[in-house]
């Protein structure tokens, strides 16, 4: 295992993952707050709802893709990072106090929702290219999965931790905390050693940089292929509020306590995925495929558990699915993509991640609540399976042009002289 870890033989990396950690246990902790309160505090078990908060949440990264992959490749980003991470811990605080003085209604939540999406928007693709400055392009396929493993560690805990509180003392608490966590990779960020980062050439600003991360992607058939998959994933499978919370309230008819462990629960694979890849070496779109196929069967098994602890059971093998595709996809576009226009590409990237959020999470939760949430899952089948047939395609067309390109020689060698 000791190659699975070596990226925090790097002092820098081990300070930002060691705030990165508390900051992503009070990131987990507030998302699952925030989900069951909108889910039974301010409506009646609906989805739908739901599913709008995640659309607010995650639609910005979507929206503002120019400007934020823009940000990231031509501003510091430590310091890019050091105001988007202040900023998320003022809302969290703010939401925390809304709900604490009994105050918060639906809208208000939606108002967060929507500004912690449009700070997010600019946080991520600052934050996923920053990790090459902490350690370099060798070990950035690793440092990538030990980040992946800290996020999902935190979800290990996080989840559980808040259905606890909840049930306790409520969300604005759980809140509360989450804005106190932020301390933490506030002063990683504040403490490193900036002159051991690696650091990356800036992009010249000229005319049409804003845009010039479409065009990059659009001469890469093997790119446009990743973020398709991804697309399809991340905008109708990766729905796990609306999946877990509707199956845990409605199918199984359990509280808070049992909805934070089924999301520990997934946890626990995701967890584990990570540290797969963590030791895997390969990446590219063979292991997508795999990913993707574990991915969508995962979903249809669970769509037929008759009992809680069986659905928790299967959660941990989507969780493992899950891992391995978004760790792959980030490492292979990251490695596939020249430095210099890496920000603008994983803006993009994480904008399709996450910014297909508005288009499936409600039409999942109208799915949820219109069918029944094991139809929802069906949903999140079809989209695991969708990508493994977009990979087929990409590797056929490939293979075509590979024998294509064999043939051609025989061909000029047989043809007639003129």
């Amino acid at each position: 295992m000791k190659g699975s870890f070596r990226s925090l033989a790097n002092p820098n990396y081990r300070l930002w993952a060691a705030g990165a950690l508390v900051s992503n246990v009070g990131t987990w902790m507030q998302r699952t707050a925030q989900d069951w309160l909108v889910l039974t505090g301010l409506t009646h078990n609906n989805a739908t709802a739901v599913g709008i908060v995640m659309s607010l949440q995650f639609g910005p990264l979507l929206l503002l893709l120019p400007w934020t992959g823009f940000v990231a490749d031509h501003f510091d980003r430590r310091r890019v990072l050091i105001a988007t991470q202040a900023t998320m811990g003022a809302l969290a605080l703010g939401l925390g106090l809304l709900t604490i003085s009994g105050t918060v209604q639906l809208w208000q939540v939606y108002i967060f929702a929507f500004l912690h999406g449009c700070t997010a928007a600019f946080d991520v693709p600052a934050r996923q290219t920053f990790v090459s400055e902490l350690v370099g392009d060798a070990d950035l396929p690793n440092a990538v999965a030990l980040n992946s493993t800290s996020f999902n560690a935190a979800r290990l805990v996080g989840p559980a931790a808040a259905g606890m509180l909840i049930a306790e003392v409520g969300s604005g608490w759980v809140f509360l905390i989450n804005a106190a966590s932020f301390a933490a990779v506030l002063c990683s960020l504040t403490l490193l050693r900036r002159d051991q980062l690696y650091p990356t050439i800036r992009a010249p600003r000229v005319r049409g940089s804003l845009v010039e991360g479409f065009r990059y992607v659009g001469r890469r058939p093997d790119l446009l292929t990743v973020l398709f998959m991804l697309f399809l994933i991340g905008t109708f499978g990766i729905n796990f509020p609306i999946f877990i919370s509707t199956m845990a309230a409605t199918s199984f008819h359990a509280g808070a306590r049992e909805y934070g462990l089924l999301s520990s629960m997934m946890a626990i694979g995701s967890v584990a995925g990570a540290f797969l890849a963590a030791g895997r070496t390969r990446t590219g779109i063979a292991v997508l495929t795999g990913a993707a196929a574990v991915f969508g069967f995962g979903f249809v098994v669970a769509a037929v558990m008759p009992s809680y602890w069986l659905f928790g059971v299967t959660l941990v093998v989507i969780g493992v699915a899950t891992q391995t595709f978004t760790t792959t996809a980030n490492s292979t576009v990251q490695l596939a993509t020249e430095p210099v226009m890496r920000g603008r590409v994983m803006a993009l990237f994480f904008g399709i991640a996450f910014g297909g959020t508005p288009l499936g999470a409600p039409v999942v939760g109208w799915v949820a609540d219109r069918f029944g949430p094991r139809w929802a899952l069906a949903v999140g089948a079809a989209s695991g399976l969708g990508a493994v047939l977009a990979a087929l395609v990409y590797f056929a067309r490939r293979r075509a042009e590979s024998e294509s390109d064999r043939l051609a020689p025989a061909v000029l060698r047989t043809a007639p002289p003129r």
